[in-house]
This record gives C-alpha cells, structure tokens and sequence, in this order.
C-alpha cells in the first residue's frame, strides 16, 4: 500500500510538473510573437530581396 501512495505521490508531481513546462514554453512563444510584431509597425513597406538597381547586360 505504502508503494501506491509513493507512486500517485509521484505521479502527480509528475503532472504539476508537466504543467509548468508547458506553461512557460506556452509564456515563452507569447512573449517572442509579441516582441516580432512590435519591432515592425503595421504600415512598415515590405521588403523585397531583389536588388534596387537593374544587373549589368
């Protein structure tokens, strides 16, 4: 009996832990989705890869 108690013991630690991680990775990528749409405004141009100026014939 004494071994069941340790098990659910652990398991819900197993749990509560699992929790937290997923809480903070959850923070995390909240935290950098917010930090990407503030460094560049709404009415900021597209960039565009190509060159400015035309290539050489």
């Amino acid at each position: 009996m004494f071994a069941y108690e340790i098990a659910t013991a652990r398991h819900a630690e197993l749990v509560r832990q699992a929790d937290r991680y997923r809480l903070v990775r959850e923070a995390k990528n909240a935290r950098r989705a917010a930090s990407a749409r503030s460094q560049e405004p709404e009415g900021a141009p597209v960039r565009v890869q190509r060159s400015r100026f035309s290539p050489a014939a």
